[in-house]
């Protein structure tokens, strides 16, 4: 799939906005943190990568109720859904200058309906590389990769699913919406959209 920037300006895939607050000091310090150990850029990726996913839980998975929008609260908390995860992954690699996207899939629940997963993706060596940073568990085995994508989830079109090919330099509007305005995570699912 060919993956399509929303914006021509680079520059915006590294902005801060009120979700990937990347000028936020709890943001700067786990960057910091994280760059300490890194060789290279590409090595702070990855670090990122496996931090967010491993490191900050996924409120589906913890049972936690909370919902946190901004990658600062994300990171403060431990906790986020996929898109909140994803702006605090986002956020890590634009305060190291990494140029990094929002994107999403469009998945089946389990309930038989659909899903709007959030991921993002990474610009490395001139193209741009999707990372999913949900969260592993039984039957799910995401890995951070330029060569060949490692995500959660495959669509299958004939389920209804989709992967969007749009490339986002700010979370689209819809799905903050919703996290900014849900109670908790019971309230979310009802008000987060099934697709773009």
């Amino acid at each position: 799939m060919e993956l399509i920037q929303s914006t021509a300006d680079l520059s915006a895939y590294l902005a801060a906005d009120e979700a990937v607050d990347h000028h936020h000091p709890v943001v700067r310090e786990t960057a910091a943190r994280l760059a300490a150990g890194a060789a290279d850029s590409y090595d702070y990726a990855r670090a990122a990568y496996e931090f967010v996913r491993d490191t900050l839980t996924h409120s589906a998975d913890s049972g936690d109720l909370r919902v946190t929008w901004r990658a600062s609260d994300v990171l403060t908390l431990g906790t986020g859904v996929c898109h909140a995860k994803s702006y605090a992954l986002a956020a890590l690699l634009r305060a190291e200058d990494i140029p990094t996207a929002l994107c999403y899939q469009r998945l089946t629940d389990d309930e038989g309906g659909h899903l709007l997963h959030g991921l993002i993706a990474v610009r490395f060596h001139g193209a741009w590389h999707r990372q999913d940073p949900r969260g592993n568990r039984p039957g799910v085995d995401a890995q951070f990769s330029l060569d060949g994508e490692r995500l959660a989830w495959i669509p299958d079109p004939a389920a209804g699913e989709r992967d969007y090919p749009a490339l986002y330099a700010a979370p689209h509007p819809a799905v903050l919406t919703a996290l900014r305005t849900a109670a908790d995570r019971r309230h979310l699912w009802k008000t987060l959209p099934d697709s773009l």
